[in-house]
């Protein structure tokens, strides 16, 4: 009897363990940030959290593969088909600017694998299939703002922000929150995230005595038009969208920017919050081992939200793997559906539920209102 070769039998077996699908595969992760750019400010804080997320997932590996699209929607979708094509990933993570994810939702949709986005992208209803989102809308933060206004008896406001689409989106959010407040808004302007001078759209805002003014910003850039209106004399109150909130928003606005208000999600001060807060104990949790890790004060709600994605993602690939292996089109799918039945999970920046129709389901509840003082961040309400 013609005898087979053992290291052809081993051969064999490999190849009848691929063909029907038993062969184990490790479960890729493709991660895209802004790390350098006018958005490294943030992409760096959503680095952090990549850094404490597990590489393991019950027995099997997790691979995490970071690319930097540089602040660049064009990159950006460059990465994603990269991390979709030639790496093979079960789900795509980031980016940082609303202009990149919607890009790459729509590479996501193309090559069927779920992204999970850290901006609060609204993707078109033909493009929601494969894209979700961890940050809540700009109406839910702006919104909370808002009602500090009307409490303060704000009449007027003025705006100015990035001429880009989340300047565009925050510009809609206010405008619609502040019609239902009966706030009127009497002055908008607009200015680049590289702008070295907003001068001439401080004056104008100025010129027109809002009762208050929103920076329709995102990390240190947002600095400059606060700075610039205290400079111009303007003693109103002055409030920011939650995208400011990390510790480098601080020290570039140093004492200038003492008392900006803006609403945030509670991990930015988990140890000021309640005892009855649902999102202090994983607040409380997430900052001590962030903090461990690179330092104090290294909290940030952009942290935050790359770690409840996490939260949110571990829930969605253990179910997956009840069904299918990873790096297959069943995984990727799978993960997809459960994503979809993401069903009150309580991370450091908020709780989220999501449906077929809302991939994003964060709990307007989560979010609080915080201001500068002394230099930190100090809880209002």
């Amino acid at each position: 009897m013609k005898r087979t070769h053992p290291c052809k039998k081993i051969l064999a077996a490999t190849v009848l363990a691929l063909a029907t699908g038993q062969a184990l595969a490790d479960i890729n992760i493709g991660v895209v940030f802004s790390l350098t750019g006018p958005a490294a400010s943030l992409g760096l804080e959503t680095r952090k959290s990549i850094e404490l997320m597990p590489k393991t997932l019950g027995k099997e590996k997790i691979n995490y593969i970071v690319l930097d699209d540089a602040t660049d929607p064009t990159n950006a979708v460059k990465n994603a088909r990269k991390l979709s094509g030639e790496d093979n990933v079960d789900v795509l993570f980031g980016p940082n600017l609303i202009t990149s994810g919607l890009a790459m939702a729509d590479v996501a949709n193309e090559k069927k694998v779920a992204l999970l986005s850290q901006a609060p992208i609204v993707p078109a209803p033909d493009k929601l299939k494969w894209a979700f989102r961890v940050e809540p809308l700009a109406d839910v933060m702006v919104g909370r703002v808002v009602a500090d206004m009307k409490e303060k008896g704000v009449k007027t406001v003025g705006f100015i922000g990035f001429s880009d689409s989340w300047g565009e989106l925050l510009l809609k959010a206010l405008t619609k929150t502040t019609e239902a407040a009966g706030i009127r808004i009497v002055a908008t302007e607009r200015f680049g995230r590289t702008d070295n001078s907003v001068t001439a759209q401080a004056l104008k805002i100025v010129a027109a005595k809002p009762d208050a003014v929103f920076v329709g910003g995102s990390g240190t850039p947002a600095v400059m038009p606060h700075t610039t209106l205290r400079e111009r004399s303007y003693t109103g109150p002055i409030y920011h969208s939650h995208a400011v909130a990390n510790k480098e928003f601080l020290r570039v606005g140093g004492k200038a920017i003492e008392g900006a208000r803006l609403a945030v999600a509670p991990v930015v001060v988990a140890e000021q919050l309640p005892d009855g807060h649902p999102n202090k104990p994983a607040g409380l949790a997430f900052d001590k081992a962030l903090e461990a890790k690179y330092g104090a004060e290294a909290r940030s709600s952009f942290a935050g939200a790359s770690w409840d994605g996490w939260l949110i993602l571990e829930g969605a690939l253990t179910s997956a793997l009840k069904t299918a292996k990873p790096g297959t089109p069943e995984f990727r799918e799978a993960v997809r559906n459960a994503l979809e039945k993401t069903t009150k999970v309580v991370g450091a920046n908020g709780t989220y539920t999501m449906s077929a129709e809302d991939h994003g389901g964060y709990d307007p509840k989560s979010a609080v209102l915080i201001e500068v003082a002394a230099g930190k961040w100090k809880l209002v309400k």
